[in-house]
């Protein structure tokens, strides 16, 4: 366990300000509350729990494997705990800066002004890209240790890092040079990476909000363009203010996409499914885990849990547990992994369940323990499919609110609870008993997601 363990405490070290025991002086003036200077083990644990729930990871304070996971996942070097005391910002509007010259410099610095144009897009800020002169930030490609005492780590780890807003080396962005850099999907996407180190050249630092470009975990989706969101146009208007608007005022694009909260009264889920211990609700690129052991539920990526095979607002989700295996639907297409791991032969088209060929997407699908069936709901109807000998059920589809009574609306999600059956509707859940399908309560989406504020 050696390794996983040095592993753990310079990662925590380096991104969590985490002091081991054996460092830490005699400091009688500035203990810190969460500071245990007698035992220094209560402060890892809590250092764990802090980094947990940053990566949206059940706080247990165990290095799991998934922690571990999640540790290894390619990310910035900076910290994730350093707040900037006094905010640090470029105190002029025109900003400089300067490319060093490498192999691919022409495509880098179309890349480069693609990015820096984001971060002007939403504030007053222009930049302008200096070629012999001196500027104000300086971009380098640099390999292992390049004398700011912060070195690079070879391939994976540490992609890049910068300074924040300063003279000299104060706003330069460093990307590591051993890194497999592209301009797609392969290797490292150095489109994105830029424009995170981007921000922090400006003078932001990380955030905990997994749709940010300043989350410091490295999550290109190829589905995606990368995009500001609106936690990040928001910390930096914080620091430069808007952009000025010209004449005539063009309307605005598309508002900076918002990462889903669980405390808005109008959500309603993609998915709902059971997860061994947990429950995993999904919307849009993300999803919560609620675990019976812990009151919080923070919100973080599919991708951080499931390879980006996982689609994004998928139609429906559900556990196998017979077989251990989740599966998950969108459009015609349908995933099953066992554990994180692709199931060989799949992805399959939806009628290799049997479905008929009219079905164009499933509406929500719940797997019943007892009968070894799963549900789906399609529109107004459901159909029933037996997983032991892979067949559809005769007699079916039947209409919903037959056997659902009181279930008029369309079917959008579906989860199986302590002997109740929870059929999710927009942002209300019907709660029936399993089997004589009497309707007990209709619930909002957030009674097993409560909104707390953490």
């Amino acid at each position: 366990h050696s390794i996983p363990v040095i592993f753990l405490q310079e990662y925590l070290r380096h991104f969590y300000d985490y002091q081991p025991k054996a460092e830490r002086q005699k400091r009688t003036t500035d203990i810190s509350k969460d500071d245990d200077s007698t035992t220094g083990s209560c402060d890892k644990k809590t250092k764990v729990q802090e980094m947990q729930r940053y990566f949206g990871l059940l706080p247990s304070g165990e290095l799991t494997e998934e922690t571990l996971a999640v540790m290894k996942k390619p990310r910035c070097g900076l910290s994730d705990v350093e707040q900037v005391g006094e905010t640090v910002r470029w105190k002029k509007k025109r900003i400089s800066y300067r490319l060093e010259t490498i192999k691919l410099i022409s495509v880098a610095q179309k890349v480069f002004r693609r990015a820096w144009k984001l971060w002007s897009n939403v504030t007053p800020l222009k930049f302008r890209n200096r070629i012999m002169t001196v500027a104000d930030i300086d971009i380098f490609f640099y390999s292992g240790d390049h004398n700011d005492s912060s070195p690079f780590d070879g391939r994976g780890g540490v992609l890049a890092h910068a300074f924040m807003p300063g003279l000299h080396i104060g706003g330069d962005v460093h990307f590591d040079s051993d890194e497999d850099w592209s301009f797609n999907s392969t290797g490292i996407n150095l489109f994105a990476v830029a424009i995170h180190e981007f921000g922090h050249a400006l003078g932001l630092s990380h955030s905990s909000d997994p749709g940010a470009i300043m989350y410091p975990a490295y999550n290109f989706d190829p589905n995606y363009e990368p995009q500001l969101s609106f936690d990040d146009v928001k910390n930096i208007q914080k620091l430069y203010g808007e952009k000025e608007a010209h004449h005539p005022v063009k309307q605005p694009d598309q508002p900076p996409p918002k990462t889903p909260t669980k405390c808005d009264p109008y959500l309603s889920f993609d998915a709902v499914t059971e997860l061994q211990q947990e429950v995993l609700f999904f919307k849009d690129r993300f999803m919560w885990r609620k675990h019976p052991e812990f009151e919080e539920t923070r919100v973080s990526l599919i991708s951080s849990l499931w390879p980006d095979t996982v689609p994004a607002n998928l139609d429906a989700v559900y556990e196998n547990t017979w077989e251990n295996v989740v599966v998950f639907f969108k459009d015609q297409k349908v995933w099953a992994f066992s554990g994180y791991d692709l199931v060989s032969g799949y992805p399959k088209p939806i009628s290799s369940f049997g479905l008929p060929k009219t079905v164009k997407r499933v509406d929500a699908a719940l797997y019943d323990e007892q009968s070894g069936k799963t549900l789906f709901f399609v529109g107004s109807e459901y159909y029933s499919y037996n997983e032991a000998t892979k067949k559809m059920d005769k007699g079916f589809p039947k209409q919903v609110d037959e056997t659902f009574l009181g279930m008029t609306s369309k079917v959008t999600a579906a989860l199986q609870q302590g002997g109740y059956t929870y059929l999710y509707s927009g942002p209300q859940m019907f709660e029936y008993a399993m089997w004589s399908g009497r309707l007990y309560r209709v619930l909002r989406n957030s009674y097993f997601l409560p909104c707390t504020k953490y």
